[in-house]
């Protein structure tokens, strides 16, 4: 009975704290599309984490995924890093999408050593968004660049086959491109529940 007491007592004064729930915050970099936004749990990009953008076949828009936030990101003077792009950047359409492209760095490297680079550009802390393509990556080297994207609190995406969608990941958000039907399509997202409705990608272009 006196333990009871006691209690109520610590309750009364305010001195034990009383769990409540709480949503989520919506904490996440904008990626630039509202309806994309309001499906994402964190509301956007996941910041500090890795997001996983698979596709069916390249040059079908992919970049422009990212185009809204990189150049937030560059006007803020934050660098982005492209590492071991399959093409070069075609520098006129990055500028007028507003990219900064005196922030914008490119690191020429293959296979094993291009997953290196990406996870020590993540690791420093110095970049605003680090890019790679990974070539026959593992889940091993994938949960890597997520850990490093965690320590060095950056924004991390990994341009991967659509076929890398039926092997799990550690990614925090993975999102598929369907070209055929021009849609976006939520497959995982930490911290909720993927929505079955896809985004248009048309709107993206």
């Amino acid at each position: 009975m006196g333990a009871i007491v006691a209690l109520d007592a610590l309750l009364d004064q305010r001195r034990i704290w009383k769990g409540r729930h709480i949503s989520t915050l919506r904490s996440g970099h904008p990626t630039g599309n509202a309806q994309l936004d309001a499906m994402l749990p964190s509301g956007g990009w996941p910041l500090a984490a890795l997001s996983e953008i698979l596709i069916q076949a390249e040059g079908t828009g992919e970049l422009r995924l990212l185009w809204p936030m990189l150049a937030r990101l560059t006007q803020a003077g934050e660098k982005v890093v492209l590492v071991a792009p399959p093409h070069v950047p075609f520098a006129p359409a990055w500028h007028a999408a507003g990219i900064d492209l005196r922030h914008l760095i490119i690191v020429n490297t293959q296979g094993t050593e291009a997953l290196w680079a990406a996870e020590q550009c993540l690791r420093s802390g110095c970049c605003g968004a680090v890019l790679c393509w990974p070539q026959r990556a593992n889940d091993r080297a994938m949960r890597r660049l997520q850990v490093a994207a965690e320590s060095g609190q950056t924004l991390a995406f990994a341009y991967r086959p659509a076929e890398e969608a039926v092997n799990p990941s550690p990614a925090a958000l993975r999102l598929l491109v369907e070209s055929a039907t021009n849609q976006l399509r939520v497959l995982k997202c930490r911290g909720g529940i993927a929505p079955v409705t896809p985004v248009p990608f048309a709107a993206w272009h």
